[in-house]
């Protein structure tokens, strides 16, 4: 009999991260640089089966989202590198078929997109969601052999510069309340599956 996956739950701040449960919950801090270090020495702290990594983010007003709405990351995207040749520094990264379509059969009303990661606010350009920690959370999973995924709750147009209009109460219960379902789905599922 096999014992169940040990997940990896990410989020950038305690707010985005649910109670203690089934998984070992780490905080990445905020931005690109402090995602990757701290996922970094979180994976090699506690040794996942599988990386979730969850949190807000902004979507641009042409995609329709309502504060709330889930995204799960097909795709992620840093941002900042602008031309520099990708042979330099990766610039793409996509989960496994198989940890992607176990999360989307788990959240089929999800949205599933690109997810952009950039240090500041508004920095992305060819992504309609945005955030400040997926690609760098991706990466030090990707670099540490666990199979990774992200998924966010929209709280804000990435345009609204008025900050007191985004709406970060719905998108931080949206995604604390995805996040134990989602792992007891990940919890069946082993690495090489994934």
């Amino acid at each position: 009999m096999t014992s169940p996956a040990r997940i990896l739950v990410v989020a950038a701040t305690s707010h985005e991260l649910a109670p203690p449960g089934d998984w070992i919950g780490a905080l990445c801090g905020v931005g690109p640089v402090e995602a990757a270090v701290r996922t970094a020495r979180a994976i090699t702290e506690h040794r996942p089966d599988v990386l979730l990594h969850v949190g807000i983010a902004g979507a641009r007003r042409r995609w329709g989202c309502a504060p709330g709405t889930l995204v799960v990351g097909e795709r992620s995207r840093y941002c900042d590198l602008g031309d520099l040749p990708a042979e330099w520094a990766p610039r793409d990264l996509t989960p496994s078929a198989a940890l992607l379509q176990l999360v989307r059969d788990q959240l089929p009303h999800a949205r599933c997109t690109c997810i952009g990661t950039s240090g500041r606010v508004g920095g992305t350009s060819d992504c309609d969601v945005e955030a400040m920690e997926g690609f760098a959370v991706l990466r030090a999973a990707q670099l540490a052999g666990v199979p990774a995924i992200e998924v966010r709750a929209i709280s804000n147009d990435i345009e609204e510069p008025d900050r007191t209009r985004w709406q970060f109460g719905v998108a931080l219960a949206a995604i604390v309340d995805i996040t134990p379902p989602l792992v007891a789905a990940l919890r069946t599922t082993r690495p090489h599956h994934a």
